[in-house]
């Protein structure tokens, strides 16, 4: 299927590496112009760098779009009104919202103080909440929209031991719904993709947390997977760019679990 996002506009939270740097390069390459955002200036820099600089694919003849970056902490209310201003001034509007920002962090409940769970709730959900605050509504006067909130499986069939993660990110699973209802009526389309065992920088620095080989870590996880493999990004990146084109126009109010059959629950 060819895809063509010519002409819209997009924010990416997380953008510098992983999922997200995989769903940028993938909307550059299919026409929209994009503003990626992360904490680090160092990484985020060599991300715009990077995708800039890769060639298109030429089927489907799509020109490319733009790339921008701004820094900043999106669990911070005033940092995720300076990159929505930002994105606004270099493109005068945002049409499409992809809130990836975060990893996931879990342990035993009882070791959770308020402190840790407070951060996890402010990187994951009140960052999705607070960015699509701000894009809603011009998002509804132009009857058209595209948000997705990135979560993981956990959100659906949370472990033991797996809070604050699977918390907040089932939280996220609500607002997808929520706001779902709430856009219909206007053409804003809501919707929101459980990442299973994606090949991502998270895993390369649990790899090296552990002293485990990156090859011999992923072998290990993906014992857990039917199709026997770890995903790839650019493969979640295919599905958010099916997502948030006109292909994908009557898709709304969903959780897709992105995840080779891992999860229990469909």
């Amino acid at each position: 299927m060819e895809i063509s996002l010519s002409g819209r506009t997009a924010i990416v939270t997380g953008g510098s590496k992983g999922i997200g740097y995989a769903i940028a390069t993938r909307f550059v390459n299919s026409g929209a112009d994009v503003m990626i955002c992360a904490r680090g200036r160092e990484a985020l820099d060599e991300a715009v760098k990077s995708i800039g600089a890769q060639t298109a694919p030429t089927k489907g003849g799509n020109a490319r779009g733009r790339i921008v970056g701004a820094a900043g902490d999106v669990s911070k209310p005033d940092d995720v009104k300076r990159i929505y201003d930002e994105a606004m001034k270099a493109f005068g509007k945002v049409d499409i919202l992809v809130n990836n920002a975060g990893v996931s962090r879990a342990g035993a409940f009882e070791t959770l103080t308020d402190e840790r769970m407070q951060e996890d709730l402010d990187q994951k959900l009140f960052a999705a909440i607070r960015m699509t605050r701000l894009v809603w509504p011009q998002m509804k006067e132009r009857r058209w929209g595209r948000v997705i909130n990135v979560l993981n499986t956990g959100a659906k069939a949370p472990r033991a031991a797996s809070a604050p993660t699977s918390i907040s990110r089932a939280a996220g699973m609500a607002l997808t719904k929520v706001l779902a209802g709430e856009g219909a009526p206007h053409n804003v389309l809501v919707n929101a993709l459980l990442v299973g065992i994606i090949e991502a920088d998270q895993h390369v620095q649990a790899a090296k947390r552990t002293g485990v080989p990156i090859d011999e870590y992923m072998a290990q996880r993906a014992k857990t997977i039917p199709l026997g493999r770890p995903g790839k990004a650019e493969e979640f990146a295919n599905m958010a760019c099916f997502l948030v084109s006109d292909q994908g126009g009557f898709i709304t109010g969903t959780a897709t679990n992105v995840d080779g059959g891992m999860s229990p629950v469909v």
